[in-house]
């Protein structure tokens, strides 16, 4: 078991708008900008409905600044998909049911996150992702969503925020709960962090 502590949230909240610009992703950005415009929303539209500003969407549809994971959720829920409809589709799984580790579909965020995609698509009830933390980063804001989650750390260490309660996790360590109670995470430690995380159904 995780040892328990009392809940309590950083003092300072992680800016969206101020984030690096490091390892761009231009294809993300395209692929914000395209559906965007199939949704027939400008850039004001989306920057009201997601509460970041136009500038800084603009920025990540031009390739000139990338996502954090709070940012990237935020846009999904607004454009009516989820944050996976992003994972790249350049390089497909061999085959229906195998994904071999040089064909996994990925998105990095700019909070310092490489989620990879384990599972060969989103079509099913499961999502199995492949998260690496770079030492410090995590998800600062609090966010929800439908489903369940569940995960075991492989190396390193996990901060988890569940509701109220606050949970330190070890090499070895895992967790579940369900996704709707507000929940956050992070790597508290100067050494990279890997955990494998499972969502049901694939709604992140």
């Amino acid at each position: 078991m995780p040892n328990h502590h009392e809940g309590q949230l950083l003092a300072t909240p992680l800016d969206i708008d101020t984030l690096e610009s490091s390892r761009l992703d231009p294809r993300l950005g395209q692929e914000i900008h395209d559906l965007r415009k199939a949704k027939r929303l400008t850039l004001g539209q989306l920057a009201t409905a997601t509460g970041l500003s136009t500038g800084f969407i603009s920025q990540i549809e031009r390739g000139h600044n990338r996502p954090s994971v709070t940012a990237l959720f935020k846009i999904s829920r607004a454009l009516g998909v989820s944050v996976g409809w992003f994972f790249s589709t350049t390089i497909a799984p061999s085959t229906s049911k195998v994904v071999r580790q040089g064909e996994r579909r990925a998105i990095e965020y700019d909070d310092g996150i490489r989620d990879e995609l384990l599972t060969p698509g989103l079509g099913g009830k499961l999502e199995l992702l492949s998260c690496v933390f770079a030492p410090g980063s995590g998800v600062d804001t609090v966010y929800s969503h439908e489903g369940d989650e569940a995960g075991v750390v492989v190396r390193g260490t996990l901060e988890l925020w569940v509701g109220d309660d606050h949970y330190l996790l070890n090499t070895g360590d895992s967790f579940a709960f369900n996704s709707a109670t507000p929940h956050r995470y992070r790597n508290p430690s100067d050494t990279e962090t890997h955990v494998i995380w499972a969502i049901t159904p694939p709604n992140f």
